[in-house]
């Protein structure tokens, strides 16, 4: 088997970005073993095709556009329904959510293409056109998909309880 080596300033950039690149991949999938996961496979492709990608001049775009597209390949493929030839003697047991802040936890029931739009207008700080270009999508989808998200979030916080507030204090 033969190794790899990283070529010229991959490991550099790397060493700079990757701390943001997990925090994006956390806000995006909500969990922090997944984002590792996902910013790990981002990085393992990228490496791969570093000089063609540092030419384009936006290592960033492309890492974050892997890291969407791979988050949504594997929800896609873990919201299919498993056939199972016998029912389970019991009901698996429900997990509560380890975040416990009111907006990760509404943040995480949008739908992901909303959700993504979101994470990159407000957490990265994207223009629409920046979020458009990273989705593979037009700035009108963007639009409307941050225009519905944040109906769905405004609408969910009206809705809670009498003095509680996002950061649960009263």
């Amino acid at each position: 088997m033969a190794l790899w080596a990283a070529p010229p300033g991959f490991d550099e950039y790397v060493r700079s970005r990757h701390t943001e690149l997990l925090r994006f991949a956390h806000v995006l999938s909500g969990d922090p073993h997944l984002a590792a996961d996902l910013v790990q496979d981002a990085l393992e492709r990228a490496g791969l095709h570093w000089r063609r990608i540092r030419r384009q001049d936006d290592p960033e775009g492309y890492l974050r556009r892997i890291i969407v597209n791979r988050y949504v390949s594997r929800w896609r493929s873990l919201r299919r329904e498993r056939l199972v030839a016998d029912l389970p003697d019991s009901v698996a047991p429900t997990v509560e959510p380890a975040v416990t802040d009111e907006m990760w936890v509404l943040l995480a029931e949008l739908p992901r293409q909303q959700r993504a739009v979101l994470v990159l207008r407000f957490y990265e700080d994207l223009s629409e056109a920046q979020v458009a270009d990273v989705l593979g999508c037009s700035v009108g989808t963007v639009k409307s998909n941050g225009s519905r998200a944040m109906a769905k979030l405004r609408a969910a916080m009206t809705t809670a309880p009498a003095g509680s507030t996002v950061d649960g204090e009263v």
